[in-house]
């Protein structure tokens, strides 16, 4: 047979040259157009054309870009097969695992090197920019996780086009080999200085430096030689810097983008430009950053929300940071919801549903009002009495305990709920799923005795690691947070605590780390971070002891003494933020949810209206089957399946004649190596049925 021309009846077409193979399945017709263009259609669809090459060999085209390319031979082979579609499988590509590795990159605690090249790079950066734009103050310019950044404030506004000129000016000042020289001065030294270059916002970072540490000297780093015919540049900072610029690779430091930014954060004050940078040990570690930041814009839950219609924020019709479930969004967190409520039951919570407002007494006796006040929406007036939209659960749990009466015999009680919480965020903080105003915490709260805690913090470790798991999450990190100067509870109760999170994370067999004095001021917790497939870390789970909330409540139970006791009160979280992990599970599987998360499991795609009434019955036979089937119809065979294929949809079904006829459908599950084959149309039932249970895949 030719690849010129030729006819290929109900089998599979093998072409295969220099290690590259294209099958192309079912009913495949190949015949010449014109000269040495040949054109290729399968099932009823065209696919692609065959066009000459220099030496004679054809390569195949496909109409649709970067989709197919493949060189291919002047000899054919038929073997049988099913499926209607045409896939392309390279052996000279590297396996999807290979290639979605990526350079393990370092993180700035790992590697003190790497927080003194950013924190150096910022500074060299802000010399840059005022040696270029003669006015420009400098604020703030911090290190940060992937790099870093300094706020300006501009005469004109800086552009996208200029971070060229920053760029190449940054490289100059590298390559001048000025060394970083720390000095310490008074406050009043300082002060002076600041004044001499007329730069206002130093003042301002100075006195605030000041307030927090009164009696520490003041610390500058100067970027050249003080005083000396040479290049010269100062700022506040505490460090650490490189010795030298020549410590500083140009060729790993970029600059990424601008950004508006309010000083102190305040929308009040004046308005800065924000450039941000990125810089690493080796132009291999820059250039594995920007792959990831590639990847991550192919993932980012924004972008893929939209595409396969998972929700929205309707900003101008609704406003800012609340968040629309769509019909697909919805009912992937139904199953999420389903799965963490029979988690939750099994392990002896007992469910909770509670009012989104209260009186603000409430939250005066909580301490809110005081202390988070700024984070909370205005109050309601309701018939002369003013209400709260809550920013939190807790007061809520409380509210129930205290309904009843408790002895130490009745303790733990563990109550959870699925609450949603309001909070105020600027606009210009909000940012997709991840900082919204309305959102559903996961909250539970365990009231229990002293020595009930490490047990009860032991199953609650569990839980994170066994709901994380299922969902994909297998890399925690570990953080243990002790107690701060400041905090109410006496030192025995503290340090019972402390140990009572350290016993458990012990007999969990878990590394942590320990951030000492990091606690919250009413009580020591634990922080776990999951880790997704970009090696990005995600800070959801919290176990939060609190010593605060029973005292202001008055909460008590009976002890075997018939005396009133405090009982001890923890909270955790395992996702945080039903709509934060959300986006965070959207990015980590790029789209394409695990089959028994998936909004629609599978699609029955008919060939032919002659075969819809069987198609009708298998989709009937499934939504029996518990299965969340779509019959999707009307369109050319190729088109249902690229159709399906962009939905990222975990099994396809397609219904041909012969299917019909023998209750059998040819399947394909999304990703590499889709061709299943055929299967009897109870075999496929099954296996979504068992694939769903087990959460493993088809």
């Amino acid at each position: 047979m030719s690849c010129s021309s030729g006819h290929i009846a109900r089998g599979k077409l093998v072409i295969q040259t220099g290690g590259r193979l294209v099958r192309l399945l079912r009913t495949c017709n190949l015949s010449r157009v014109s000269g040495h263009r040949a054109f290729l259609s399968c099932a009823g669809q065209n696919f692609a054309h065959l066009s000459p090459l220099a030496h004679g060999a054809p390569i195949l085209q496909d109409r649709r870009p970067n989709r197919w390319g493949c060189r291919l031979s002047t000899s054919c082979q038929v073997a049988a097969s099913s499926p209607y579609a045409a896939v392309v499988e390279t052996a000279e590509k590297k396996s999807s695992k290979q290639q979605n590795q990526l350079i393990a990159l370092p993180t700035t605690d790992e590697s003190p090197q790497l927080d003194r090249i950013r924190h150096s790079c910022s500074h060299v950066m802000a010399m840059a920019v005022q040696k270029l734009f003669p006015g420009a103050q400098v604020t703030i310019g911090p290190a940060i996780e992937r790099g870093f950044y300094y706020d300006f404030d501009m005469p004109e506004p800086i552009t996208e086009q200029d971070l060229k000129a920053v760029k190449k000016e940054m490289q100059r000042i590298i390559k001048a080999d000025l060394p970083f020289i720390r000095e310490e001065v008074s406050k009043e030294e300082a002060e002076e200085r600041i004044k001499a270059i007329k730069e206002p916002y130093k003042l301002e970072i100075l006195e605030s430096i000041v307030a927090r540490h009164p009696n520490d000297p003041i610390t500058i780093y100067h970027l050249g030689k003080q005083g000396g015919k040479g290049e010269h540049w100062w700022d506040l900072c505490a460090g650490p810097h490189v010795e030298t610029t020549k410590d500083l690779n140009p060729a790993a430091m970029d600059l990424e983008s601008l950004a508006g930014a309010y000083w102190r954060g305040d929308e009040t004050k004046a308005q800065l430009q924000r450039i941000y940078g990125t810089a690493w040990e080796s132009k291999e570690q820059l250039k594995a950053y920007q792959q990831l930041k590639v990847e991550a814009a192919r993932r980012d839950h924004r972008k893929l929300g939209q595409e396969l219609d998972l929700f929205s924020i309707e900003s101008e019709s609704a406003g800012g940071g609340l968040v629309f479930w769509h019909p697909n969004g919805a009912a992937i967190r139904n199953i999420l919801e389903n799965f963490w409520k029979e988690h939750h039951l099994k392990n002896g919570y007992q469910l909770l549903y509670t009012p989104h407002i209260a009186k603000a007494e409430m939250w005066k006796t909580s301490g809110h009002l005081d202390f988070y006040a700024e984070n909370m929406f205005d109050r309601i007036k309701i018939e002369e009495e003013l209400y709260q939209l809550r920013p939190m659960n807790c007061p809520f749990h409380i509210a129930v305990y205290k309904h009843k009466q408790y002895s130490y015999r009745d303790l733990p009680l563990r109550y959870a709920e699925l609450g949603t919480v309001y909070r105020y965020e600027r606009s210009g903080t909000m940012h997709g799923l991840f900082r919204v105003r309305g959102f559903t915490q996961d909250d539970g709260h365990i009231f229990c005795l002293p020595d009930q805690i490490a047990t009860e913090i032991r199953g609650v470790l569990d839980m994170v690691e066994y709901v994380m798991g299922a969902l994909g999450f297998s890399q925690l990190e570990i953080n243990l947070s002790t107690k701060p100067a400041k905090a109410v509870g006496s030192d025995e109760i503290w340090e019972r605590a402390e140990d009572a999170l350290r016993e458990a994370l012990h007999t969990k067999g878990w590394d942590y780390k320990i951030d000492e004095g990091g606690g919250a001021f009413y009580g020591p917790k634990i922080d776990v971070k999951i880790q997704d497939v970009l090696g990005r870390k995600w800070q959801c789970s919290t176990i939060q002891l609190d010593f605060n909330l029973p005292d202001r409540f008055q909460m008590a139970y009976t002890d075997d003494a018939n005396h009133k006791q405090q009982p001890i009160m923890i909270h955790r979280a395992i996702f945080g933020s039903i709509e934060r992990f959300f986006g965070i599970l959207i990015e980590n599987c790029a789209g394409a949810f695990p089959l028994w998360l998936a909004p629609v499991q599978c699609r029955i795609m008919p060939v032919t209206d002659a075969v819809l009434d069987y198609a009708q019955d298998v989709v009937a036979q499934m939504r029996e089957a518990g299965i969340r089937v779509q019959l999707d119809s009307g369109e050319r065979i190729g088109k249902l399946i690229r159709n399906a294929e962009k939905a990222k949809t975990p099994v396809m079904c397609v219904v041909g004649e012969k299917e019909a006829s023998n209750s059998q459908l040819s399947v394909r599950t999304y990703g590499e190596d889709g061709d299943r084959g055929v299967m009897a149309m109870a075999e496929v039932i099954t296996r979504i049925q068992d694939a769903s249970k087990t959460r493993m895949p088809f």
